[in-house]
């Protein structure tokens, strides 16, 4: 099913029901669906042809939505960027996508113009632009939907200048997951859906955005994730579903208890499905969140960019007795097993890579058949996620082999910080790794090298990397060390050195 028809369907179900909702502002099915014809015509207009990738570099604006669904209805194919990013980061993905045409938040616009300034950029937001005026004064686009088997998306792995890995979904891919997620975690259409991380990240837009979309409910953007107000946004939108990083839950609690409140001063009667992904949760950590939220309805959800993303399902009656697991097998329409060195199937106690296959998962790596080949076998997807198996067949991870850090749902790919390290004045060598941490799941820790064994703060690669990388991917510690530890080929030994900093 091509996901223009995915709208339709639910366009004739509930034509008059809100689609949309931010802050006293909402759109219904019928003016969502309207609106996408008229973008079509706007991106049209501005040269974009079937097959083109336009970039969406937004906040959770509702423009967002409207440019996604547009994109398909001209046969483009949607590219959303990671609104944190900085000129050079953008501008790589704009090459490497080939992206044509770009949307941007008025928050982000120059930042956007400046990386990409080979294409034309419209602006939108929660005050409107030039994209949504356009769109208002556009005539319905005319012609034919595109194939189930063409592209829909390319999502990246990281926003990245040394790596980037560009997912290519086809539209049967991804329509396929939003029944299988709302199966899972029983979505209704009745959903009130918060959406309070990034819209382009791959799990709020395709398990969150286009499952509610899929199910006729409503999705009520906060523009940005603010602790302050998840809370009386929960009880105030009479929200049933959120979808979080563990800190998205915890910081609240913490401020709360720091201006002297309790959470059960606030009607979270309304909540059915607190549901967290990036990192696990500790026994410690979902007892305390279990209390402070007076309820037990988390689920924690396990995929990949890669698989669309779907994966597996921690239900909330394991959120206990399965603590730190991300569940057993996969979710609806998943098959996950964890494989030995030999290609084995792991039993009980025993440990291996995991692997997974699911309709959803990605046809390639934009422009990178090398590491397609590499992570696909027998039509088996390689995560690259090393775990063990319990007795009872759940799932624990462990390590991860491609040395991603997670930080407050961030992905952090540390050659990427590595290389932005080594640019810095004194450095002789470095190595970044993640740092357990019990609100944020890890952060990111650099240790350096340097000439004569001279000192380094972390104020000072602050300084430096300030306008390279993101925020997020910064390091918030560095250790300065005499050496690092490699193998005879020069390769380091992540697995010490991270096992060095987290001891």
């Amino acid at each position: 099913m091509n996901l223009l028809d995915s709208l339709d369907a639910t366009v004739r179900r509930r034509p008059d029901h809100p689609a949309l909702q931010w802050g006293s502002r909402s759109m219904t099915y019928r003016e969502l669906r309207e609106a996408a014809d008229r973008a079509a015509t706007v991106f049209v207009d501005n040269g974009v042809r079937p097959g083109d990738r336009v970039l969406v570099m937004t906040l959770n604006d509702p423009g967002f939505v409207v440019a996604m669904y547009g994109i398909w209805r001209a046969g483009a194919v949607l590219v959303p960027a990671n609104h944190k990013l900085q000129p050079e980061e953008i501008s790589h993905i704009v090459r490497h996508s080939g992206g044509v045409f770009g949307v941007a938040s008025d928050a982000v616009i120059d930042t956007a113009r400046q990386g990409g300034p080979e294409i034309t950029w419209m602006q939108t937001g929660w005050e409107e632009g030039d994209f949504d005026r356009a769109v208002a004064a556009a005539a319905p686009f005319i012609g034919g939907v595109a194939p189930d088997e063409d592209y829909a998306q390319v999502l990246y792995t990281s926003g990245t200048t040394s790596a980037p890995k560009g997912c290519v979904h086809t539209h049967r891919g991804i329509s396929a997951l939003s029944p299988n997620i709302a199966n899972t975690l029983h979505f209704t259409p009745d959903e009130r859906f918060l959406m309070i991380m990034p819209i382009w990240h791959a799990s709020p837009l395709n398990d969150w955005l286009l499952t509610t979309m899929y199910i006729g409910g409503t999705v009520v953007l906060m523009r940005e994730f603010d602790a302050a107000e998840l809370l009386p946004t929960l009880e105030k939108e009479r929200i049933t579903s959120v979808f979080g990083a563990p800190i998205a839950y915890i910081a609240p609690v913490q401020k709360a208890k720091a201006e002297g409140k309790d959470l059960r001063d606030f009607d979270l009667s309304s909540v059915e499905k607190l549901i967290y992904g990036a990192a696990p949760l500790g026994e410690d950590q979902a007892r305390m969140l279990i209390d402070a939220y007076g309820t037990g309805n988390f689920y924690q959800v396990y995929g990949m960019t890669e698989t669309g993303p779907a994966g597996s399902c921690l239900q909330p009656s394991e959120q206990l007795i399965k603590a730190g697991s991300i569940g057993k097998g996969g979710m609806f329409g998943v098959d996950l097993k964890v494989v030995d060195d030999a290609g084995r199937d792991v039993d009980a106690d025993g440990q291996g890579e995991i692997w997974m296959r699911a309709d959803s998962v990605m046809s390639v790596y934009m422009s990178d058949p090398a590491a397609t080949a590499e992570v696909f076998i027998d039509g088996w997807y390689r995560t690259g996620d090393v775990a063990r198996v319990d007795a009872d067949g759940y799932v624990y991870i462990v390590d991860r082999k491609k040395d991603v850090i997670i930080t407050g749902g961030e992905n952090v790919y540390s050659t990427e910080v590595e290389d932005a390290v080594m640019a810095i004045p004194g450095v002789r060598d470095v190595a970044v790794v993640g740092r357990q941490h019990p609100e944020w799941g890890e952060t990111v820790v650099a240790v350096v090298v340097t000439l004569d064994g001279q000192h380094l703060s972390v104020d000072e690669v602050r300084k430096h990397l300030a306008g390279r990388i993101a925020k997020y991917k910064i390091p918030r510690e560095v250790i300065v060390a005499r050496g690092l530890p490699r193998n005879p080929s020069g390769k380091l030994l992540k697995h010490v050195i991270r096992a060095e900093v987290n001891s």
